[in-house]
């Protein structure tokens, strides 16, 4: 039996992907622009180069618009490849944290949204739920590994892990911009590890 194809009810709008793409790129470059507190549904249509009718489409207000937008990036997986021993696989994970929060756009963003959160409970909200889910994956698969191969003891906690392995990074690179020495990413994971071994 041959499957019905289906159809647009007549009147529905379909929604092009490649101009979602466009709004939601804008959005990103409007937000590094200019901050939360100013970005304007006006501007990022014109950066996108659609009609403010086509962002209405999509999200029914700016807070809506930047909610989903900033949920989807910030809960994004990272590759996180089995080297086959914890150093190894936390030297790569912090790699890459690196170049994710030394992109330009990064830099500029977090900051402005972390204080946006510090006055807009939703945001606030919305940030906690997808840095959570995320962080927790990625400290449970980092443990889970290490706990496997004998590397860590039973029973360490995933969540601490992340908290050690994120923060020094963060703080270096967000909060006080310094630039990371060579051997800070090795110091730091020996310190990690020798932390979640005690």
């Amino acid at each position: 039996m041959l499957a019905e194809s289906r159809r647009v009810p007549a009147g529905a709008a379909v929604l092009r992907g490649d101009i979602t793409e466009a709004i939601q790129a804008a959005v990103v470059e409007e937000l590094a622009a200019v901050g939360y507190g100013r970005l304007s549904i006006e501007a990022v249509a014109r950066r996108a180069g659609v009609a403010k009718t086509a962002v209405y489409r999509r999200w029914g207000s700016k807070l809506a618009m930047v909610l989903e937008i900033v949920a989807g990036v910030a809960g994004r997986k990272l590759p996180l490849p089995d080297t086959g021993t914890l150093s190894g696989d936390l030297t790569v994970f912090l790699q890459i944290l690196t170049i994710a929060l030394r992109h330009p756009l990064a830099s500029q963003i977090i900051p402005d949204l972390l204080a946006e959160a510090a006055r807009n409970p939703e945001i606030a909200q919305t940030l906690q739920q997808a840095l959570r889910a995320n962080q927790h994956e990625i400290g449970s698969l980092l443990v889970g590994r290490a706990i496997e191969r004998g590397e860590l003891p039973e029973g360490a906690d995933p969540d601490l892990a992340v908290d050690l392995i994120v923060g020094p990074i963060y703080w270096r690179l967000t909060v006080n911009r310094d630039p990371l020495p060579p051997d800070y990413v090795p110091r730091l994971v020996t310190a990690v590890i020798a932390a979640l071994s005690a």
